[in-house]
Parts: C-alpha cells; structure tokens; sequence
C-alpha cells in the first residue's frame, strides 16, 4: 500500500527524496517558496501545495528538507504552515541538518500541538538517496519513530534510532566532523601526489582495501582530480554543520583543535566565493583558488 507523504524543500537533497519515493511508488505532495524546485518533481508523478499547510493535509507523513533552524520553524508554525494542516497525531520527520537544542525545542512545541517531531538527519547525500541507500540517525519517542521508519524505509538502507528528540541531530554533527576531516585529507592527499608527478586517479586502487581506504577516498579522490564538481553538498551548509559542532564541543567541554582547522578552512572557501558550491570544491583549496570549470 502506498503512503501519502508531504515534501516541504525540493532543493539538491529534497529533489532525491521525492524521486525516489515516487520511484517506490509513494504518493507525494511537495511544497516550496521556488515554483521550479517543485515542477522538477511534478514532472514525475508529484502534485503540488500551494502552501505547506495544504501540502500536509491528508497525509501520513510530513519530511521537511531545508536547510535551517528558522526555515523548519517557519515551515511548519508560521503562516499557512505544516501544523494548519496537519492532523492531529501526524509524524513530522525532519532530514534537515539543525542544532540539536533547535531540535529538542521545535519537537516540544510540536507535542503541544499534537504533532509528533522524530529528527532524521541524514548521510550519503543526493546520490545515496535516488538509489535508496542513505543512512539515517533518528531522534525521538519510539512510537512515532516506528512509524517514521515505514515512511524511510523507502530511501534509506541504514535507520538507527540514536535517543530522544535532538540525538539524531547529535550524531549528524560527529558524523560531518568525521566528513569534514576525511573531505581536508583526501583533498591534501590528491594536491600532494599531483604535485609528486603521481596520477591520483591511481591512489584508490593501490589503496584499496589497506588501512587508509575509505569511501571517502573512493569517492572523492577521483572528483578532486578532474574537477568533477556536480552538485551534492554545498560547502556553505558543512560551514553550518561544523559550527554547530564546535558549539557542542565548547558547551561540553571538549577540545576539537582539528573540527576548528577544517571548519575555517571551509570558512575560507566561502569568504572565496565558494559557498554554494559543491564540497568536492574543497580541492580549490589547495590549488589556490582557480575556478577554471567551477561556474
């Protein structure tokens, strides 16, 4: 049986959901502020909202993909907003990337109003997600995270339920401490066998399997050689992600000296002009910021 599901944000990450879903054959409501974001998606089986309201109305479920704190908020409690429509008892899973205090806060104001709030960060990106293989950490009660997961399974090869509301949010900011680092490595590793005179489109197959493999290595190692810098994740959204990251670790006690380098490295790239660009632009970096094949 298929399920009726409300997309609010059809952006990069959001597009990939809602194709997918469709491709499992979900039936989806999409709203978003950009009309072109959802005819992408209509154009394959979606309908439209013209609020978020209308879209969540009549459905099992409500993702929300966007890209802060304030948006969710507004998404779902401002104006015509996913908590008019919604019915009572509604699961709203958030896949957006936000602080888990954010969380905790938006997740209880939900309760009042009779709404259920489970995070779901996510990690794989776009290209994870058209294929159904993202990997997802949840937070919330256990009740509306089982129903969450009978909406994820459709996307996602890997849903854990981290904790209460705020914990999936928790481990998506380790999880981008671990990205960020492995992203500076693999980028400084390419820029140094590029200037050795080795073909760093080489360094994954003579690495593979050995200590420093990776799918970080797999992956990016050969996009940081030839600039392949299709859209996946915006370096500007890893610059949200890490100082989030640093809060926590600052509020905890916990010394993060690398988190700290890497995450004004990624200031930089913004500074440069590189925000919205893809984070494989990170090798801009360490080329001294040549944007040849990049706008």
């Amino acid at each position: 049986m298929s399920l009726r599901i409300a997309l609010i944000g059809a952006g990069v990450m959001g597009n990939a959901i809602g194709n997918r879903l469709l491709s499992t054959g979900q039936q989806l409501v999409v709203f978003d502020i950009d009309p072109l974001k959802v005819a992408a998606l209509v154009d394959n089986g979606a309908s439209s909202a013209e609020t978020a309201a209308v879209a969540a109305s009549d459905c099992d479920a409500v993702i929300l993909s966007l890209n802060a704190a304030a948006i969710c908020e507004r998404a779902v409690f401002g104006e015509a907003g996913v908590a008019e429509g919604a019915a009572a008892d509604t699961v709203i899973i958030d896949m957006s990337s936000i602080a888990p205090d954010a969380t905790q806060a938006l997740a209880a104001r939900a309760r009042d109003a009779g709404l259920h709030w489970v995070d779901s960060p996510l990690s794989g990106g776009a290209p994870k997600a058209q294929i159904g293989e993202l990997t997802l950490m949840l937070g919330g009660d256990a009740e509306p995270v089982t129903r969450a997961r009978t909406v994820l399974s459709h996307i996602a090869s890997n849903i854990t339920h981290m904790g209460a509301a705020g914990a999936g949010q928790t481990t998506k900011l380790i999880n981008q401490v671990l990205c960020a680092l492995g992203f500076a490595a693999v980028a400084e590793a390419t820029k140094l066998a590029e200037d050795a005179g080795i073909d760093p489109m080489n360094i994954p197959k003579a690495l593979f399997g050995g200590r420093a493999d990776s799918a970080l290595l797999q992956e990016y190692m050969p996009r940081y050689a030839t600039r392949d810098y299709r859209p996946t994740g915006r370096i500007d959204n890893m610059v949200k992600d890490l100082g989030g990251a640093l809060t926590l670790a600052n509020a905890l006690g916990t010394t993060a000296p690398l988190t700290a380098l890497v995450a004004e490295m990624h200031k930089h790239m913004v500074t440069a002009g590189y925000g919205g660009q893809d984070q494989a632009t990170l090798m801009e970096y360490y080329r001294g910021f040549q944007r040849e094949g990049i706008d």
